[in-house]
């Protein structure tokens, strides 16, 4: 792959270059036509020249037509490249360092870096280094000493002054990529909560956030922009300086007039490759930037460290053991989100995790998923760690209900089809029934388009369609974090009623801060601080002091 685009590459630089200098030698051959046609000489001696203009004007258009196909394909291969290993280096879960607005500019405009810094960068500077040797050529033939001048002005507009402006750039163009993900961030703030924002009374703190950082980015642009403007104009202060001081050269050393004429239109158009030079090195400082960026993103550590040779996937029935397990979530310090935890989910055992929030549960769901990485302890499936296992095919054994599951601006009947594809529509149907959404289905319908991000259903309706997705799923271990989350009491009761007559004899292991129902789990373990304090039956437990005794007469007093 890298071959065959290196060589498209080359084919483009070839193509770039023959266009500028077929562009070179049609100004070079029409000065010498012109002038030469001007003495009146027999029309034989200018039919060379009349056929080589011709020649130039035509292979000028075919050349840069073949340019810019060649040159925007190799361009917009490597940038979809980049987009694709970039959300390869997503799809391992990774330690959260980016904002969603911030991983979305870096998706989009960084990535278009890879297309500027093949089309406005090295493709221009390869064609104009091929096109300035030629005039300098053509110079020396005709008065070396006016190719000297002719030198000076190329390196001038060619070098230095590029050089200048990426110098220039270099701190305005690292400061703009992260104020555009700002004004991004703050966007999207106003876009998707606007509701809680106009609820809270606090859309023109937001608003003004954003108009804040838009001033900012602004800012920075209009300097970019002065920056760009300097070198543009430097570019062509310096061709009219060069041109000018060739014609005196030429003047002085007595040259005729023919060649006067093919020395300064030459030197003329060898500064049209070489004068978006400047304004390649203004934008090579924001590449540079912008790549910086993208290597930040795919240097992300991930959150769980993947087996040299993964171990074969374990076959059910599944026992899962889970022994003095200790997680910390990354840069803490303190005491651990999960502590000494160990319990055993054998086949068909429900297990209830009950505790305040902030007590470890859900992470420590995410460290039976392989989301997060143990500091110490052991979880393993029929005596296999899980640590020697490919942690996709530790989800494929041991998954569900996440605690923020995703809804996609797609279909219901497709948002259900990521966890079931080949799934029927009895099976669709069983699922939503399920997860008591079925009223809801009969009223929307299957094909009905849902907002971006669930924007469009209420946050139950969000909640038990992710369910719905994980019954559908159906793990051999099921994983459910707080399926009854955001439902009125009676829809809550009635789903948690269907949800364990829907996993009766089916591994579970269930979070939730509801304990009406779980008197039918096999083990309820009350966790606080990351450590178990109580765990048995529910029965025991509440004829014991403690937790869940204060908890349970706390939910009967409130049902009253």
């Amino acid at each position: 792959m890298k071959r065959r685009m290196g060589i498209r590459l080359g084919w483009a630089v070839l193509a770039g270059a023959g266009a500028d200098l077929a562009g070179l030698g049609l100004i070079a051959a029409a000065a010498w036509l012109i002038t030469r046609a001007a003495e009146q000489p027999p029309l034989t001696a200018l039919s060379v020249a009349i056929v080589a203009t011709r020649a130039f004007a035509t292979g000028k258009g075919v050349l840069r037509y073949a340019e810019r196909l060649t040159g925007h394909d190799v361009a917009l291969r490597a940038q979809a490249g980049t987009r694709e290993r970039l959300y390869e280096s997503l799809i391992a879960p990774q330690r959260p360092r980016h904002g969603g607005a911030d991983l979305l500019s870096r998706m989009v405009d960084d990535t278009e870096a890879v297309q500027d810094l093949l089309v406005r960068c090295l493709l221009p500077a390869a064609a104009a280094a091929l096109t300035a040797l030629a005039a300098v050529v053509i110079g020396v033939i005709v008065l070396p000493v006016a190719a000297l001048a002719l030198v000076a002005g190329l390196a001038v507009a060619g070098v230095v002054l590029p050089a200048v402006t990426a110098t220039a750039a270099h701190r305005g163009s690292a400061r703009i990529a992260p104020a555009r993900a700002a004004l991004a961030g703050r966007v999207a703030d106003l876009v998707h909560g606007s509701a809680d924002l106009a609820a809270y009374g606090a859309g023109g703190h937001a608003l003004a956030e954003a108009q804040e950082a838009d001033t900012a980015l602004a800012a920075l642009e209009r300097r970019q922009a002065r920056v760009h403007a300097l070198a543009l104009a430097g570019g062509m202060l310096t061709q009219g300086v060069t041109v000018a001081a060739i014609v005196l050269l030429a003047q002085g050393a007595g040259v005729g007039s023919v060649a006067m004429a093919v020395l300064a239109l030459t030197a003329l158009v060898s500064f049209e490759p070489v004068l978006p030079l400047a304004a390649a090195g203004e934008r090579m400082a924001g590449i540079t930037a912008a790549l910086r960026r993208l290597k930040d993103v795919r240097a992300a550590s991930p959150a769980v460290t993947e087996p040299p040779s993964p171990a074969p996937v374990p076959s059910a029935p599944l026992t899962v053991e889970v022994k003095d397990l200790v997680v910390r979530h990354p840069g803490t310090r303190g005491r651990p989100a999960v502590d000494g935890v160990s319990l055993t989910l054998s086949p068909g055992r429900r297990v209830a995790l009950v505790g305040p929030s902030g007590a470890g549960k859900s992470t420590l769901l995410a460290a039976l998923m392989r989301l997060a990485e143990p500091e110490s302890g052991d979880v393993r499936v029929n005596g296999t760690d899980i640590r020697e296992l490919a942690s996709d095919d530790v989800r494929t054994l041991m998954t569900g209900l996440t605690q923020d599951p995703y809804i996609f601006q797609t279909t219901l009947r497709d948002n259900l089809r990521l966890a079931g594809p080949e799934a029927d529509e009895a099976g669709l149907t069983r699922a939503v029934r399920e997860a008591r959404l079925e009223h809801w289905v009969e009223r929307t319908g299957w094909d009905t388009e849902l907002g971006e991000d669930g924007r469009t259903v209420s946050g139950g309706q969000l909640q038990r369609l992710a369910l719905a997705r994980a019954l559908l799923y159906d793990p051999p271990v099921l994983l459910l974090d707080e399926p009854a989350e955001a439902l009125d009491e009676a829809t809550a009761d009635g789903l948690m009623a269907d949800l364990l007559d829907a996993t009766h004899d089916r591994t579970t292991l269930l979070v939730t801060h509801r304990l009406r129902g779980l008197e039918r789990v096999d083990e309820i373990i009350v966790l606080e601080e990351g450590r178990v304090i109580q765990r048995g039956h529910h029965d025991r437990l509440v004829a014991e002091p403690g937790y869940y005794r204060d908890l349970w007469e706390s939910e009967v007093l409130t049902r009253r």
